[in-house]
């Protein structure tokens, strides 16, 4: 059965009410995801680590408790609804100085060069007009060696049959690893939890680089 498209455009851009409600479901929903996301980027005491989409704040907060005190967690979400839902979330954090979270897109991420050692987005990209763009932005605010991973459903899986093409534009495992190094990151690789696929990738480290 295929979703409503007002339901399906709530979860690409939260707002009022039901975005409020769909926030708290999907706090649920993709708990195993974001806690397998967030194993496969080896996060360290004192690391830096980018939540793109950060939506609910529930990753945001556990990514926190895995750097520590020495480590810093940022979240960018283009929903003030789920940035509020966050910032409630994560306060204590917020008020410590070990989280900051900003209402930004990730197209135009507000960040410096080389900002962080870690990066996630999951369930985002089907929203991107275009993949290289938001990709780049991933990529720029990473440092050499920096590890990303991108959580999605692939094209032909039985969830992403729901999805309307008028909001989602989905994509193959495949074609995501072309995204991937399309915009120069390495080391791609791919692996599944339940129906999501989660797609790995570095930053070319500078001693690794090409003349």
């Amino acid at each position: 059965m295929r979703r409503p498209e007002f339901i399906a455009q709530q979860s690409r851009h939260p707002t009022g009410l039901l975005g409020w409600v769909i926030g708290h479901i999907m706090s649920f929903e993709t708990a195993a995801t974001n806690d397998r996301a967030l194993a496969l980027l080896e996060l360290k005491p004192g690391d830096r680590v980018l939540d793109v989409g950060c939506g609910h704040g529930r990753t945001i907060e556990r990514a926190a408790e895995a750097v520590g005190v020495e480590g810093f967690v940022a979240g960018i979400d283009a929903s003030e609804e789920m940035l509020r839902m966050a910032t409630r979330r994560c306060q204590r954090l917020i008020d410590a100085g070990r989280v900051r979270l900003t209402l930004a897109d990730s197209a135009s991420i507000p960040h410096p060069d080389e900002s962080f050692d870690k990066v996630l987005t999951v369930h985002t990209l089907y929203f991107w007009d275009d993949p290289r763009r938001h990709l780049r932005e991933l990529h720029r605010v990473l440092r050499s060696g920096g590890r990303l991973v991108v959580g999605f459903h692939p094209r032909g899986t039985v969830t992403t049959r729901s999805c309307p093409e008028s909001v989602y534009t989905l994509y193959e495992v495949g074609e995501v690893g072309s995204l991937l190094r399309d915009v120069d990151f390495t080391d791609v690789s791919f692996q599944t939890t339940g129906r999501v696929a989660l797609a790995c990738a570095r930053r070319e480290s500078a001693v690794q680089a090409r003349p």
